[in-house]
């Protein structure tokens, strides 16, 4: 029989073990591969599928004991976020109305990490000092005029190939941002305003930001110059989802 220290010793590293297990990312992974497709959310399909549970438990009861890695920590986190607002519009709440957003973002919590959060604490507490801009094309609010769902999870070791990835998509994504170059205006995502100095601090101006991403030479050339005058388009609210009813 073991000695009570020793047994008691055990116990405590078994716990701290498991406390410090993070999520398994294949089931996220295996969850976003079934249910988005170019960016569009099969919401009933996640709701049935086990594998979120599972990752949405995970991320309630992991430590960040193994989170030391800035690309471990980032890719936890824009997972993290995404996991949360799929489960917000699961659990009935919307950003589609202005109180809605209110609820949506900075009153509904999620359990992470062993603590609670809101959608704007994750974002404005912990992803946002990391550093990282390419996170706003990364982060998605389960609207319509967010950036495109990826359909696969962040993973650490492959973490800036996917924010390149991420950052290009949305600045070449006609739907999001559109470039005039006969009248030499940018029709740019309010994303570029809210979070202006991000893109500032990162390349001079939102503009120079934007030409590291966009495929157009012509269009690239005149934002590096940072020759477009530049007017902010609309949000749109609506819900990034797929309908899988039968019509009425």
């Amino acid at each position: 029989m073991l000695k009570p220290t020793l047994s008691l010793l055990i116990l405590c590293l078994l716990g701290l073990s498991a406390t410090a297990a993070l999520p398994a990312r294949d089931d996220l992974d295996a969850v976003l591969l079934r249910n988005v497709s170019n960016g569009f959310v099969d919401y009933d399909g996640i709701k049935a599928d086990p594998a979120f549970s599972r990752y949405l438990a995970g991320l309630a009861t992991a430590g960040d004991a193994r989170l030391d890695d800035r690309n471990a920590r980032l890719a936890l986190l824009i997972n993290a976020y995404n996991t949360f607002a799929i489960q917000g519009i699961l659990d009935g709440y919307s950003p589609a109305s202005m109180l809605g957003r209110y609820t949506f973002f900075k009153r509904r919590e999620y359990s992470l990490l062993g603590t609670r959060t809101t959608l704007e604490d994750l974002a404005h507490g912990q992803l946002l000092p990391l550093g990282e801009p390419r996170l706003h094309f990364a982060i998605v609010c389960a609207s319509i005029s967010c950036p495109r769902l990826a359909s696969q999870a962040y993973a650490p070791a492959a973490l800036d190939t996917q924010l390149e990835a991420a950052a290009r998509a949305f600045a070449n994504d006609g739907t999001r941002n559109r470039y005039d170059t006969a009248r030499q205006i940018a029709f740019l995502s309010r994303i570029f305003d809210w979070y202006e100095a991000d893109f500032v601090a990162a390349a001079g101006s939102t503009q120079k930001y934007l030409a590291r991403y966009v495929s157009d030479p012509v269009v690239r050339d005149i934002l590096a110059r940072d020759g477009f005058k530049v007017r902010f388009v609309d949000y749109d609210w609506d819900l990034n989802g797929v309908y899988r009813g039968e019509p009425d």
